[in-house]
């Protein structure tokens, strides 16, 4: 608005935020900046407002776009050295709707490589940092992008969440994080982790922020046959009467400071009129088991195209081809990467796949209808996002069960396909930000933004 009314420029802005991301630059946020880029577009834009001309809705606003989503600017590396070098030759849907509205791309964000972790410390480029203290983790996959957003280097970033990856850096670095709906946004033109749980969506400092992108990127796509109609520009808002809270997420694995937190908001909603519905999800307890069994077995099939032979880096060792495949991956590959590979093709090879993901899959309808038993007896649910806040660095990084237990509460909506929302929900002792997770039934993304406010004193 400031930019259409002429009180700054879109040039200044982008100014602004290449400043601020080079001031930052020890937070290792960014793995390109689209300098050049930026400043025409904030200089076209500029234009277009001085000649009378009709401008989006973003015009002028710069965002950071998580490096996982393909656009002709900087190379799209999934922060993996297998992809370093690789220009795209497609842009993502996403990244198209955002900049028809005006939106400008300032640079690529740091992400675990294929967007493989929950703390941004297996990218090829080295960690990303807290934002709020520089021992500790960014959160994963998409940590870049929500420190990019603490930072206020931006108004918003794009990230992708498959069990969490935008809610926990949301969580850790004190903003708000959208894993809308399953098929919301199309994922067409952004590198694929898990196709049945990959969802697109956004960090911002305001749930009005959210409301808008979630209006610009929704849609249905013809590229992406996973994708909903556009239901979001049509919903009713639901009037929210009962807040559920899960019982089997109240035990001693929690901290201490999160029970506070979701107690103190759970208050909250009762003084304003709300009941608080205690609910048991006993199928939940399978939640986490299933995810990392029917995660790897897709992330095993979509990392098989990459062989040194059609894009990307290519491995200089090799004397004949079956050497170039297995010397490429090996060295493009990250080790977090190699144990889903390696998870993933034993889950599905034969002896194992009934043992293993058929019985996953099994787990998974149980969880989806766990969520809709749930919802008969409340509106939406709140959670915790996480089981700690932020982790120091390297703490988890040699014990692969301990980092994917960060995950127990945040992937049982990835299998459910349901839609959650990170709050903040103020700091611990050690000023670490706590985020506790709004849900909500299938489509309700825009109920649940607006019902986010509520939880603000």
């Amino acid at each position: 608005m400031k930019i259409a009314n002429r009180k700054v420029t879109a040039e200044r802005l982008v100014r602004d935020a290449l400043d601020k991301a080079k001031h930052f630059a020890d937070y290792n946020i960014f793995t390109f900046l689209n300098e050049e880029g930026a400043l025409k577009k904030a200089r076209e834009i500029d234009a277009k407002i001085a000649a009378g001309e009709k401008v989006g809705r973003l015009a002028g606003v710069p965002y950071a776009l998580k490096d996982n989503f393909m656009s002709p600017e900087g190379d799209t590396t999934a922060s993996a050295h297998i992809l370093e070098g690789c220009a795209s030759p497609i842009t993502a849907t996403a990244v198209e709707k955002l900049e028809a509205e005006g939106a400008i791309m300032i640079g690529r964000t740091n992400l675990d490589a294929f967007a493989h972790g929950s703390s941004t410390e297996n990218s090829y480029f080295g960690p990303t940092l807290n934002a709020y203290d520089q021992s500790r983790v960014a959160g994963g996959s998409s940590g870049g992008s929500a420190v990019a957003v603490a930072l206020d280097i931006v108004e918003f970033a794009t990230g992708t969440d498959t069990g969490g990856s935008i809610r926990q850096p949301a969580s850790f670095n004190g903003v708000y994080g959208l894993k809308p709906t399953y098929g919301c946004i199309s994922r067409y033109g952004v590198v694929a982790m898990a196709s049945s749980t990959d969802c697109i969506g956004f960090f911002t400092k305001t749930p009005g922020d959210m409301d808008l992108l979630m209006s610009v990127a929704n849609g249905k796509d013809s590229k992406d046959l996973t994708t909903l109609d556009n239901y979001y520009h049509d919903s009713k808002l639901k009037k929210a009467k009962r807040i559920g809270v899960i019982k089997e997420f109240d035990n001693d694995s929690v901290d201490k400071n999160i029970k506070k937190a979701l107690k103190k908001k759970c208050e909250l909603l009762k003084s304003k009129g709300y009941e608080i519905v205690e609910l048991e999800m006993p199928a939940l307890k399978y939640a986490l088991a299933a995810y990392y069994i029917i995660v790897p077995a897709e992330v095993a099939s979509n990392l098989s195209r990459y062989d040194g032979v059609r894009y990307g880096f290519r491995s200089k060792k090799s004397e004949d081809l079956d050497a170039l495949y297995s010397e490429t991956r090996s060295e493009g590959f990250m080790p977090e990467n190699k144990r889903r590979i390696m998870i993933g093709n034993f889950v599905l090879s034969s002896g194992f796949y009934d043992a293993y993901f058929l019985k996953a899959a099994k787990a998974r309808t149980l969880i989806v209808e766990e969520y809709a038993k749930a919802f008969e007896k409340c509106d939406f649910i709140l959670t915790p996002v996480a089981p700690n806040p932020a982790f120091k660095l390297g703490e988890k990084t040699n014990d692969p069960v301990a980092m994917y237990l960060e995950d127990a509460m945040s992937v049982p909506l990835n299998l459910a396909g349901v839609p959650g929302l990170t709050i903040p929900a103020g700091k611990n002792a050690d000023g670490l930000p706590i985020g506790l997770q709004l849900i909500g039934p299938r489509r309700s993304d825009k109920s649940l933004i607006e019902f986010s406010k509520e939880l603000t004193e």
